[in-house]
């Protein structure tokens, strides 16, 4: 029994499997509602909330919260922000059985198979400093040069690059940053020794 947890945790964290799967099921109802465009836009939102408040991260991600207070919570919540009732009525089923630790991943999950669906590519892009919107046009420039032409950019900030980026397209990895750079100096210089 312990393995099978272990596998799931894994699979909800790769964004993989149950995260795909739940991901798909919002994408058919909403497509046979006709709400599509709606959907995907209060999930976007959906995700920002998330990734904004470290409160309602904790009340998903907390395994010590009983589930059916989680799940009222949760609910309260996307009702007092505004969200209609096929985004409350899915967080709802997948508090239901167990998975709001999961509902990041599944959002994650969604915004890929909707850029997929609609042919967007999502470029990941890590940085030391924020990008300004001048380096956002050059990089966007250069993707589009590099034969990408629709994409979706996903920008993150992460100060221990010291400098320069790394962008992940698919399998694809750009490394420009300083830190992999030092990093191949160092292994050159052992090398050399």
């Amino acid at each position: 029994m312990e393995t099978h947890v272990a596998s799931e945790a894994t699979t909800i964290a790769s964004g993989g499997g149950l995260a795909d799967r739940y991901a798909a099921a919002l994408y058919a109802h909403a497509d046979d509602l006709g709400a599509l465009d709606a959907v995907v836009a209060e999930m976007e939102a959906l995700g920002a909330m998330i990734a904004q408040s470290a409160d309602l991260r904790r009340l998903l991600e907390s395994p010590l919260i009983d589930v059916n207070q989680a799940q009222k919570a949760a609910l309260a919540v996307l009702e007092q922000q505004g969200f209609s009732k096929p985004i409350r009525d899915f967080v709802g089923v997948i508090a239901a059985n167990r998975r709001l630790r999961a509902l990041s991943s599944i959002v994650t999950a969604f915004g890929t198979l909707v850029a997929e669906r609609r042919g967007i590519i999502t470029a990941r892009v890590v940085s030391a400093q924020p990008l300004s919107d001048v380096q956002r046009q050059q990089l966007r420039a250069r993707l589009i040069e590099a034969g990408y032409g629709n994409v979706n950019i996903q920008e993150a900030v992460e100060p221990d690059l010291l400098g320069g980026m790394t962008v992940r397209i698919g399998a694809r990895l750009y490394d420009t940053s300083l830190k992999s750079r030092l990093q191949r100096l160092q292994y050159a210089m052992k090398g050399a020794a």
